[in-house]
């Protein structure tokens, strides 16, 4: 998540609905069977624009199984929907902290065994660690490598720059992904730090990564199109890139093109709060169909700007905003 622009804050208290609205609006939800079916949806409508497109959420392998744990009954038609799993401060920078190594807790013990269950299963785990200092980068790639975890040390907590350390990636190869079968990937989703579009695609086109995770848009709305993905396509020193673009979906941004100004007087039904880590992002009701034509209808979707571009897959960001319904 990028923030970029700010509104009055009387938005996000219409938005929440304290008049008790919202309580109604979401009474009798299953909000993790809810986030399911949307992924699994967005799979569906991508099958039909492009076969074989790739779908991995990020941070809900918890929804691998009906209740979240590694020996529960495991959600078969989700499990089918997707090709691997994103999780996030596996091994370092809990709670947003960057060079902290995550505690040995059942938060961590659950989200390592739903990560090897998923990678039981057959879904690649692509983990993103958070480290400053290179003896934390090098402990985080070799925890994640010892589970069989594709992994990244990111050193910018806003996914803005390709990492300074190691100068080359993770077991740098020469050989084609084939999917998701990299050994290595570059998160970098907020391009704001290089001057042009040229010297952003420049950098990306000299790094030696298998697989990237990319913003749709290099300045918002202007989007990557498909010539500029091909120039990503091949890696320098031989093998073929896989392009996957970020997306969320449990959260709206203010600066999407999406976006409509009227929203800030009269937001729709799907719009809830502002997330208070994020400005510009706000939760939503992601259950609801306005929400979701939004996100993968047939016609004008983001999805289907994203296939139109060229990427092979999307990453899905905020599939764990169930967590945030539950909660409250």
């Amino acid at each position: 998540m990028n923030a970029k622009y700010f509104f009055p804050l009387f938005f996000a208290a219409s938005a929440f609905g304290l008049n008790g609205c919202q309580d109604s609006i979401n009474a009798g939800v299953d909000y993790r069977a809810e986030m399911r079916t949307f992924v699994q949806k967005i799979n569906a409508r991508a099958e039909l624009m492009r076969p074989g497109f790739l779908v991995v959420p990020q941070n809900g392998e918890a929804l691998l199984t009906i209740d979240g744990k590694p020996g529960g009954t495991q959600a078969t038609d989700f499990i089918n929907a997707i090709d691997g799993f994103g999780r996030e401060e596996l091994f370092y920078g809990y709670n947003n902290q960057d060079d902290l190594l995550t505690p040995e807790s059942e938060e961590r013990t659950n989200w390592q065994q739903m990560c090897v269950l998923g990678n039981s299963l057959g879904k690649k785990i692509l983990v993103t660690d958070y480290c400053q200092t290179t003896s934390k980068a090098d402990d985080s790639y070799t925890r994640n490598n010892a589970l069989g975890f594709i992994s990244t040390a990111a050193d910018s907590r806003e996914l803005d720059k390709i990492p300074a350390y190691p100068a080359l990636p993770y077991n740098v190869n020469t050989a084609n992904t084939g999917g998701l079968n990299g050994s290595n990937f570059l998160y970098l989703i907020a391009p704001d730090k290089f001057e042009t579009k040229e010297a952003y695609l420049q950098a990306l086109e000299q790094s030696r990564f298998d697989i990237f995770i990319l913003d749709l848009f290099w300045d918002e709305p202007t989007p990557l199109t498909p010539a500029d993905l091909a120039r990503l396509r091949n890696k320098p020193g031989g093998g073929t890139r896989t392009l996957l673009c970020y997306m969320s979906i449990g959260q709206a941004e203010s600066y999407r093109y999406y976006w409509n100004n009227g929203w800030n007087a009269q937001p729709p039904s799907f719009i809830d709060i502002e997330d208070p880590s994020w400005l510009d992002n706000y939760y939503v009701r992601y259950w609801d169909q306005n929400w979701q034509e939004i996100i993968c209808g047939t016609t004008n979707s983001y999805l289907r700007r994203v296939v139109d571009a060229g990427f092979d897959g999307v990453y899905l960001d905020l599939v764990n905003a169930y967590e945030f319904y539950e909660q409250r």
